[in-house]
């Protein structure tokens, strides 16, 4: 019996972060968590802030990802985002300075200040941190 599994591609601007089987993929869309396995009606979508989790086996991959689309077909999932990475290689310090930086510019009184930047930013502070935990 052939093996049910599933093509996932994960593209971003810069990188192809991931092109492989897997068993099922989870990942955060606008609307709640998305569970795939091989064989899923075709369905589009955005994508939310959160983790995306590969399970291939025993073995489980887990990515952030910072929104994007997602496109389902029956044997193949493709992820569009603007930035993905692997948990394993985020850098906490860099996070927690990012998210203290974000934070300064949300409570600062400059009305140069561009708010929906530094909330983006703070978000994305707090996703990698919180994936680390």
């Amino acid at each position: 019996m052939a093996e049910a599994k599933i093509r996932l591609r994960i593209v971003t601007p810069s990188m192809e972060l991931y092109n492989d089987d897997a068993d099922m993929v989870i990942m955060r869309g606008t609307n709640g968590d998305i569970g795939v396995l091989k064989g899923h009606q075709p369905l589009t979508t955005t994508l939310g802030y959160g983790l995306l989790k590969i399970k291939n086996g025993d073995k489980e991959l887990v990515s952030t990802l910072f929104g994007g689309f997602v496109d389902v077909q029956p044997d193949v999932i493709t992820i569009l985002t603007d930035s993905a990475e692997w948990i394993d290689d985020i850098d906490v310090k860099r996070a927690e300075d990012a998210k203290k930086r974000a934070e300064e510019r949300l409570n600062s009184k400059d009305a140069n200040i561009d708010l929906l930047r530094a909330e983006l930013a703070l978000k994305r502070a707090n996703l990698r941190l919180n994936s680390k935990k």
